[in-house]
């Protein structure tokens, strides 16, 4: 049992981060184990729900890919991948959108409404959401796989500004209707820099950045980028760093890369002094401070 005055601490180290960010857009790309465990998916709905209660404009982004290809095999559909990404044809997006706008989304949509979280489930078709063109993917064709080329700010501010909790399947449209697959990552990135974000989360199954199994708490991209040359960042992370710093650069404040295995890891990220994860800050701001008054 935790003691009274632990409690108390916990509460009082929360505080100004709560003043900093009452008002302000979180965007939170939602995958991994946080969407497959289900003690981890009602933790999840319960943390956004607080994070909403308590003034924080959240913006939800998730994946599904597990669970496409469980249902295309159902239904005797081949998946395939092309440089270690999903190829997307005809019967494929027809399972991807099933299962990412239909299945998931709604799930996801209900779990946070029964916490009171006052979530809509959406995606990119809806109200023109995302525009989207076919992705360019250094010369493999993965075939219904786009990029977001445009999103409707003002759409998702009415929501906000009413109190609703967007939860998105990146599925969109191309610019004569044939919807596109779009990578849930790259979608929360440009949903974020969009709006503006605050913040840009990232729950994934990997505690952060790690360097000679140490976790970087905090990184500026001339600090990443050397790490990169050292080759202490390699292999899948050096896209997922090199998309976070273009995120940073059209305006989003920070962007987090935290483990959702970890319970209310959420919480204990945006809450906490010390974190839990890795996040990628702007160069103007010192990386040995993490504290809300420096960016409040």
């Amino acid at each position: 049992m935790i003691h009274s005055s632990t409690k108390q601490e916990v509460l009082v180290e929360a505080l100004p981060y709560i003043q900093a960010y009452e008002g302000k857009t979180f965007v939170i790309k939602y995958g991994g184990a946080a969407m497959t465990d289900e003690q981890l998916k009602q933790t999840f709905a319960k943390d956004v729900t607080i994070l909403r209660k308590i003034g924080i404009n959240i913006v939800i982004v998730h994946g599904g890919g597990k669970e496409i290809t469980d249902v295309a095999a159902k239904l005797g559909i081949e998946t395939r991948f092309v440089d270690g990404q999903r190829y997307t044809d005809e019967n494929m997006i027809d399972v991807v959108t099933m299962v990412l706008a239909g299945k998931i989304n709604k799930e996801i949509t209900r779990s946070i409404n029964l916490n009171g979280g006052n979530a809509l489930g959406l995606c990119g078709v809806d109200n023109s959401l995302l525009k989207v063109k076919k992705a360019n993917t250094n010369g493999s064709d993965l075939g219904l796989v786009g990029e977001v080329v445009s999103v409707n700010v003002p759409f998702l501010n009415l929501l906000l500004t009413n109190g609703m909790m967007p939860v998105i399947a990146p599925v969109g449209p191309g610019e004569q209707g044939q919807l596109f697959n779009v990578n849930a990552d790259l979608a929360a990135g440009a949903i974020a820099a969009a709006l503006k974000a605050e913040k840009l989360v990232y729950l994934s199954d990997i505690e952060g950045i790690l360097v000679n199994k140490k976790l970087i708490s905090t990184l500026t991209k001339p600090e990443a980028f050397r790490l990169i040359e050292q080759g202490s960042i390699f292999g899948g992370m050096i896209p997922k760093v090199q998309s976070a710093f273009d995120t940073v650069a059209a305006g989003v404040r920070k962007v987090h890369i935290i483990d959702g295995r970890v319970k209310h890891s959420l919480l204990l990220e945006i809450f906490t002094d010390e974190g839990i994860g890795t996040q990628m800050i702007p160069e103007d701001i010192s990386p040995a401070l993490r504290t809300t008054q420096v960016l409040s």
